[in-house]
C-alpha cells in the first residue's frame, strides 16, 4: 500500500473518531442539560449514569447514586415494578410510559412519569436500560384540587337548589301578586349568586366578611350611610351563604321601609369575637357576635303593626340563618329603629386556622 493510501486511511480513522467524540459530547451535553431526570442502569438494576436533573429531582449526587441499586428510589410496595421492567427489557419487549411514585433522598414521595428504553452494545445485545423520569407532582396536585373543587361545587349546587326551592315555597305563601313574587324570587336568587361569586373567586376557600357585606349592600346604594366595624374574618362557605342571605333581606327591608330608604337614615354593622356563654367558656369555645342596627325617622303613617311584618326575610333572620350556623338571633323592630343580633360559635363562622391557639386568636381578630 502506498504511503499516501496509508495516510488517507489513518486520516479517515481519525476523522471518524473525532466525529464520534463530537457526537458523544453533544449527546452528553443534551442529557446533562435536560430538565428530565435521565438515568441508565444495567440488567441487575445497578445505576450506571445519573444526570443533573436526577440530582435535583431525587436529591442524590451522581457520586452517591452511581453504583447503587435503582431500588433505593422505589417505595417498598412498588418494588415489583422493577422486576417486571427488567424482565421486559431482557426479552426485548416494549415498556410503555407509565405514571408511578418514587422516593427522594429525604424520604418524600413524588409522582413521576417514566419512560423506559433498552440500551444495546455495539453487537446489538441488550445490556441495560435508560429511564427518563418527569416530576408530575404539581400536575397531580392540580388534579386533586380540581376533583376536590368539583365535589365542593356539586355539594354547594345541590344545597343552593334546596335553598331556592325553600325560597319559592316560603315566598309564594306570602305573595299573592305574580309580578311581586317574580321580583322577590329574582332578587333572592341574585343574592345567592353574589355569595357564590365570592366563593368561586377564592376557589371555595371562604370569603371576607367585609367583602360579603359590601357585595350584598351594593345594589341598595347609600354607601355613605353605612358603617362597618369589626376584625378581619374569613368566613366558611356555609357562613358566606347564610349570612349573605341575611344581609340581602336586611338591606331589602331597609331600602323599602328603613334607613336605606331615606337620606338621613344610618346603618351600623359591627361584629366582635368574645367568650361564649358559661357552658362554652368551660370548653374554651369562642363566639361570633354580629349586630345590625339601623335608625331613621319613622315615615308618616307608619303603624306599629307594620313593624311586625313576618315575611320570608323574617324567617331567614330569626330561623334559617342562626340555625344553619348553630347559633341564635334576636330581631327587634320599632318605628324608626331595627336591630338584628346574631350569636354563633366561632367554629361555624370562620375558616379553621392552621397553627397554635395564639395564632388562631390573632387570625380571628382578638389577639394582641
Amino acid at each position: 500500500m502506498a504511503m499516501s493510501e496509508i495516510v488517507a486511511a489513518v486520516t479517515g480513522i481519525v476523522d471518524d473518531e473525532r466525529q464520534d467524540a463530537t457526537a458523544d459530547a453533544r449527546l452528553a451535553a443534551i442529557v446533562d442539560s435536560s430538565f428530565d431526570a435521565i438515568i441508565s442502569k444495567d440488567l441487575n438494576s445497578i445505576i450506571t449514569s445519573w444526570n443533573s436533573a436526577a440530582e435535583r429531582m431525587f436529591g442524590y449526587s451522581a457520586e452517591e447514586a452511581i453504583g447503587q441499586s435503582i431500588l433505593m428510589l422505589i417505595p417498598d410496595h412498588l418494588k415489583g415494578e422493577e422486576t417486571e421492567i427488567i424482565s421486559r427489557v431482557r426479552s426485548g419487549g416494549q415498556v410503555a410510559s407509565y405514571e408511578t411514585t418514587r422516593r427522594r433522598k429525604d424520604g418524600v414521595l413524588i409522582a413521576v412519569s417514566l419512560t423506559v428504553s433498552p440500551i444495546k452494545n455495539a453487537h446489538g445485545e441488550i445490556v441495560g436500560a435508560s429511564k427518563i423520569a418527569r416530576d408530575i407532582s404539581a400536575a397531580k396536585e392540580s388534579e386533586r384540587r380540581i376533583r376536590l373543587l368539583m365535589r365542593e361545587v356539586n355539594h354547594r349546587v345541590k344545597n343552593q337548589f334546596a335553598v331556592i326551592l325553600s325560597m319559592v315555597r316560603e315566598t309564594s305563601k306570602r305573595s299573592s301578586d305574580p309580578r311581586e313574587f317574580e321580583e322577590l324570587i329574582r332578587a333572592r336568587i341574585m343574592a345567592l349568586s353574589r355569595s357564590h361569586d365570592l366563593l368561586v373567586t377564592s376557589e371555595w376557600a371562604g370569603a371576607s366578611l367585609f367583602d360579603l357585606i359590601q357585595e350584598h349592600l351594593k345594589p341598595f346604594g347609600r354607601e355613605e350611610q353605612i358603617t362597618l366595624s369589626g376584625p378581619v374574618l374569613t368566613l366558611q362557605s356555609n357562613a358566606v351563604q347564610n349570612l349573605g342571605m341575611a344581609f340581602h333581606e336586611l338591606g331589602t327591608n331597609s331600602s323599602k321601609y328603613g334607613a336605606l330608604g331615606t337620606e338621613e337614615g344610618r346603618v351600623e354593622i359591627t361584629w366582635t369575637i368574645g367568650p361564649g356563654d358559661q357552658g362554652s367558656r368551660a370548653s374554651g369555645e369562642r363566639e361570633f357576635q354580629l349586630l345590625w342596627e339601623e335608625t331613621s325617622k319613622p315615615r308618616p303613617g307608619t303603624r306599629r303593626d307594620e313593624t311586625a311584618r313576618k315575611g320570608f326575610g323574617t324567617v331567614v333572620l330569626k330561623r334559617v340563618a342562626p340555625q344553619s350556623l348553630g347559633g341564635s338571633a334576636v330581631l327587634e323592630r320599632l318605628p324608626g329603629h331595627l336591630s338584628w343580633r346574631l350569636n354563633a360559635p366561632l367554629t361555624s363562622i370562620i375558616v379553621p386556622q392552621v397553627g397554635s391557639e395564639a395564632d388562631n386568636d390573632a387570625a380571628a381578630g382578638f389577639g394582641p
